[in-house]
């Protein structure tokens, strides 16, 4: 039977912790840690682990100028911050919900829901500095030092839950909470430390990077409106309450900042808000008629651009060229406004003038991924997959854990008949999203596969060992 949500959240959180439990008296301190729980090298190994699972079971967002914008955004932000180890890796997640989060070892997860209320860059950079902070101060081994003596039992209450969960999901999520309860209070009063240190450190990061220290407390105001307006609590407020005493509390520490001048604008927050509304949209000529509205107040190049791109969600193509004509010069020679001109050609299937556009980026930019994703998709619809699979080689290459990336090349493999391409390119999909068996079946498959070259069998063997290693990290049972 099918796991709740709720379940499948707290399975992953299992996950994180099993492993340390089981090691916990064997971990060694390494020094220079803090903790002698687990070692930085440890969580990463943990936070890898557990980003395969997130992906296995959450929708990653396919908008790839959406997700070059996070992550830029969030490393423009990590050159300020206290993080020592910088291996990090940044999920979009395709959910409406408000909500992001840190795992152990680097993980940075951002719902596009958060994209949504946040209504300025500053106030999106807020939160993704607070979340650096949890990472900076290693507040995930904190935990799991606090919760040393009482883990064992509560690890295995939750266990028991999740087996009625997997007969009876409602069971199981009335048992879990019930398991949780007995701990939430001697856990509440070090999240809301962890949370303040990380509201502290989140700030200073802000305001080194160039925002405004007041843009953390109107996110705090944002997200308690949410909540106000909805049924259900945001899930960022579940996991980062948020009280007046809080705001408060932000508002003034940035009275500290006082002297600090903002030097960031919001106009490509703008531009990735729209796109982003625009797709969630359940009335797109609604949304459409409100931003045509908003030109009555003034024109600019943002609102223009979240006309057209919203226009060519409709298919109204002939309306988005007039707003992409009327951008200013100075906007019309920036690279997100050249992707909507070729956005638009493809949408339009003139497939030769889209390509011509994204040629010319492309060289300009050879390992921006937004462009890279646009450029293949034009070649895979102008029936050029070999093309499509070099561009995908190249993100993956970039990128080995961009699991879409696999997952696309595998089928533009397939397109131009390259049957171990197609075999390789799944196997590292099915490890990146926790489907291991699934994986080694493939590279049964492949080995099958007549003709195979010495070098390409020596290459599936060790695949399939990496992949029982792999699959030895997600197990429970220790």
């Amino acid at each position: 039977m099918q796991l709740t949500r709720s379940v499948i959240c707290i399975l992953l959180t299992l996950l994180l912790s099993a492993p340390i439990l089981r090691a916990e008296s064997e971990l060694p301190d390494l020094g220079g840690s803090g903790y002698s729980i687990i070692t930085l090298q440890q969580e990463y190994t943990l936070g890898r682990a557990w980003a395969r699972l997130l992906r296995g079971q959450a929708r990653i967002y396919d908008d790839a100028l959406v997700s070059q914008y996070v992550e830029d955004l969030t490393w423009s932000l990590v050159s300020h911050s206290q993080l020592q180890d910088r291996r990090l890796e940044i999920v979009v997640l395709d959910n409406p919900t408000v909500n992001a989060f840190a795992a152990p070892g680097g993980i940075i997860g951002v719902h596009t829901g958060l994209i949504l209320t946040a209504q300025s860059e500053g106030q999106l950079a807020s939160v993704m500095a607070h979340e650096l902070a949890h990472l900076s101060q290693r507040h995930f081994a904190a935990q799991l030092e606090e919760q040393r003596r009482n883990r064992p039992f509560f690890l295995a209450s939750m266990l028991g839950s999740l087996l009625i969960a997997a007969a009876d999901p409602e069971a199981g999520v009335a048992a879990i909470q019930s398991s949780m309860a007995a701990s939430i209070s001697s856990k509440l009063s070090f999240s809301r430390q962890n949370e303040r240190e990380a509201d502290y450190i989140g700030m200073q990061t802000l305001t080194s990077a160039g925002y405004s220290p007041f843009a953390m407390s109107e996110m705090f105001k944002r997200l308690q409106e949410s909540a106000r307006f909805s049924r259900v609590p945001p899930e960022f407020l579940l996991t980062h309450p948020v009280t007046q005493t809080r705001i408060s509390d932000a508002l003034n520490r940035a009275e500290q900042f006082s002297g600090v001048s903002s030097l960031k604008n919001t106009f490509d927050f703008n531009l990735i808000r729209a796109r982003v509304q625009a797709n969630y949209a359940k009335d797109k000529s609604q949304l459409l008629k409100r931003y045509q509205a908003f030109k009555d107040e003034a024109i600019t190049d943002d609102l223009l651009y979240s006309i057209a791109y919203t226009a060519i969600k409709l298919g109204k193509f002939e309306l988005a060229r007039n707003e992409i004509n009327s951008f200013s010069d100075t906007f019309s020679n920036r690279l997100s406004a050249r992707l909507l001109k070729a956005e638009l050609a493809t949408a339009e299937e003139n497939y030769a003038d889209a390509l011509k556009q994204l040629k010319t980026l492309h060289s300009l930019y050879p390992d921006n991924h937004a462009i890279s994703y646009l450029i293949a998709d034009v070649y895979l619809h102008s029936n050029r997959p070999e093309k499509a699979s070099e561009i995908y080689k190249k993100i993956v290459q970039n990128q080995p854990n961009d699991s879409r990336a696999w997952y696309l090349l595998a089928e533009s493999y397939g397109l131009e008949g390259n049957i171990i391409g197609v075999h390789e390119a799944r196997i590292e999909y099915f490890l990146l999203t926790a489907n291991v068996d699934r994986a080694i079946k493939q590279i049964d498959y492949a080995l099958k596969e007549p003709g195979l070259s010495d070098n390409n069998k020596a290459r599936l063997q060790q695949r399939k060992k990496d992949a029982v290693k792999i699959r030895k990290s997600l197990d429970l049972r220790y």
